[in-house]
């Protein structure tokens, strides 16, 4: 990869250092732990967590905010306890992802395509409110209009209810992990 120094924002570092756990992202020295305990670094060929925080690092803000690649992440933090410099790559992801949203670098179309939250077909519905109940994270909600409507920055696109809706009225894209792993 070339990198052209115009393309690069080097405040860009400190423009995501007051996010939780970015702060010890200039501590990273390339060991690999991180990447090496990666469930979807060994399926999404583009994901490294390393690569990630040096991209950080370096500035490369445009190619982190507006790329797909950090929304292969699963967010699983299994990188976490591995890394000797106390990095946190996934937290690291979580606030470009965060940075992203609120860029409006992303859409909700876009994050609907990528897996990143469920939604609801209306006409399929029955709002049983079986999905209310079942989300850990109070995601859906039914709707003046009487479905049920899933909250996009509360949904964590973890299936329970896809799995558990009984008139299949819910669906959820594949992650970019696993659409690594069909290929």
């Amino acid at each position: 990869m070339t990198l052209q120094a115009s393309r690069l924002n080097p405040e860009f570092l400190e423009e995501i250092f007051p996010y939780q756990g970015c702060e010890t992202v200039s501590l990273c020295y390339g060991c690999g732990s991180c990447s090496g305990v990666c469930p979807v670094e060994k399926v999404v060929d583009e994901f490294d967590p390393r690569k990630i925080v040096h991209m950080v690092a370096l500035g490369m803000e445009e190619a982190l905010i507006n790329g797909d690649v950090i929304w292969a992440c699963s967010q699983c933090q299994s990188c976490i306890p591995v890394c000797p410099q106390d990095v946190r790559c996934a937290d690291v992801i979580k606030a470009l992802r965060d940075e992203a949203v609120k860029r409006k670098s992303v859409d909700p179309e876009r994050l609907e395509h990528l897996g990143q939250f469920a939604v609801v077909d209306g006409g399929k519905c029955v709002a049983c409110l079986t999905c209310v109940r079942l989300c850990p994270f109070g995601a859906p909600k039914i709707a003046d209009e009487g479905y049920a409507v899933i909250e996009p920055e509360l949904c964590r696109a973890c299936g329970i209810c896809v799995l558990e809706c009984p008139a299949e009225a819910i669906e959820l894209a594949p992650s970019p992990e696993a659409r690594g792993a069909l290929k």
